[in-house]
């Protein structure tokens, strides 16, 4: 792989917060499914085009992204070994002959100059060390007025339905976990402005969207899915078993509100965030 300028995050997606999220991508794109087809909307993204999808993951938007650039060609880029094995063999499994994967950081990672037609995340861009020195090297990697579409979580306060739906965790959810530091790095519309155009973005647009994040079958099935999360299983570690056991029952059945015929659903809020490069000056 190349040089890691985001050593803590390497580190933490190819240890067993990487393996759990590869072991189960179900649950997680369908956390956040909702919100991908907003997210493509916003891209852009045709027929012919050149995309990179920034922290892929498991590939779900990398493989969504190929089927609408089936005359093109798409490359997603991660950090996580264990994730990106799973991505590949699901891109195989479907027959997908566009679509690349590569295991990288990348802030610093050799794109092609010019290589793309349009950058898609869900999320991984929350987790750069350097957040102008990453946007900006990923800037150069695009096209002359190319394309830049990616999500992030809005702000969660104490009175929102997650928040609600897992308050009896929350005297123990005291630090993030390896992997999930950084998450709040891109919280405020304001901040994503200020780090786009310092990276060299103009036509930045910052877009609240909500949608139902799915949790599971039932209050039961989205309870074991909250514990085995990383930040909540990072923070119940040493927490004795009998009380892990009574809060696993309080979280079900706060997750009761949310059961609806579709599966448990809490209503969930990101912004999706648009931008194009500059045109180069003669000095790049």
């Amino acid at each position: 792989m190349h040089p890691i300028a985001n050593r803590q995050q390497a580190q933490a997606w190819n240890d067993w917060e990487g393996v759990l999220w590869a072991d189960q991508p179900e649950r997680y794109d369908g956390m956040m499914g909702a919100f991908n087809a907003p997210l493509f909307a916003a891209a852009g993204i045709e027929a012919r085009d050149s995309v990179l999808d920034v922290g892929c993951g498991t590939g779900q938007t990398t493989r969504q992204a190929a089927r609408r650039a089936y005359d093109g060609n798409v490359v997603g880029i991660d950090l996580s070994a264990p994730m990106l094995e799973r991505a590949r063999r699901d891109a195989a499994a479907e027959g997908l002959v566009n679509v690349a994967f590569e295991q990288g950081d990348a802030q610093v990672h050799p794109f092609p100059d010019r290589g793309f037609d349009v950058l898609v995340s869900r999320g991984g861009v929350m987790f750069f060390a350097d957040h102008v020195a990453a946007f900006t090297h990923l800037r150069k990697a695009l096209v002359p007025a190319g394309r830049l579409a990616f999500l992030g979580p809005q702000p969660a306060g104490p009175d929102s339905a997650y928040a609600r739906a897992t308050a009896a965790l929350s005297p123990f959810l005291r630090e993030a976990s390896p992997a999930s530091r950084g998450m709040g790095s891109l919280l405020q519309p304001t901040r994503i402005r200020q780090v786009l155009a310092a990276s060299g973005f103009t036509d930045i647009e910052v877009a609240p969207c909500a949608a139902p994040m799915t949790f599971g079958a039932d209050a039961g099935d989205a309870a074991d899915f909250v514990f085995s999360m990383g930040p909540t299983r990072h923070n119940l570690r040493d927490v004795d078993p009998a009380t892990v056991t009574r809060l696993r029952a309080e979280v079900r059945e706060s997750l009761t509100e949310f059961e609806t015929a579709d599966g448990v659903r809490i209503p969930g809020a990101v912004w999706i965030v648009t931008a194009t490069r500059k045109r180069a000056s003669s000095s790049e």
